[in-house]
């Protein structure tokens, strides 16, 4: 008797635990909260030969090894009139992707004397491929698609920014 009450609780015990480590988990749906825009200071640019105003925008700064890799990744749009700048502390060929970046872009490429000089024009979302800025450059601005050809952007325009303090 005793023999039997022991192999009915070995069996319960047993059917217990293959029905706990046999229970499928319950989903678990994290929430992330989306990346969104921080004015970080203003950008402009001119026209060279007139010097007269070619957009102001309102800009974030990226200046660390993660903003850097990040970028305008995760996100889902920006405003006509917002952009990420890229502020390299070395003067160097930079290559660019669209790894994780959900719209396509304009990408700028600034010498150290903030003169623009080369493009990457409307860089397709999440493309991991290379975008080389093709000289050696000091920053760089990412801006929608289609907007560097709308505001008649050109090889050697003068850009200016400020910070936000």
């Amino acid at each position: 008797m005793i023999k039997s009450n022991k192999l009915i609780v070995y069996f319960f015990l047993a059917f217990c635990m293959f029905f706990l480590c046999c229970k499928e988990d319950a989903k678990k749906v994290i929430k992330t909260e989306p990346v969104t825009f921080t004015k970080e200071g203003a950008l402009t640019i001119f026209k060279t030969k007139t010097d007269s105003i070619l957009v102001n925008l309102d800009i974030e700064i990226a200046q660390s090894d993660y903003e850097y890799e990040t970028g305008l990744m995760y996100r889902k749009s920006m405003e006509e009139k917002q952009g990420m700048l890229f502020i390299f502390l070395d003067i160097r060929h930079h290559n660019f992707h669209m790894k994780n970046t959900e719209f396509p872009l304009d990408i700028i490429f600034i010498d150290e004397n903030l003169k623009i000089a080369s493009f990457q024009k409307n860089a397709k979302p999440f493309n991991e491929n290379s975008l080389p800025s093709k000289v050696p450059i000091q920053y760089v601005l990412e801006i929608n698609a289609g907007l560097s050809e709308k505001w008649q952007l050109g090889i050697g325009d003068q850009v200016e920014f400020t910070k936000i303090p």
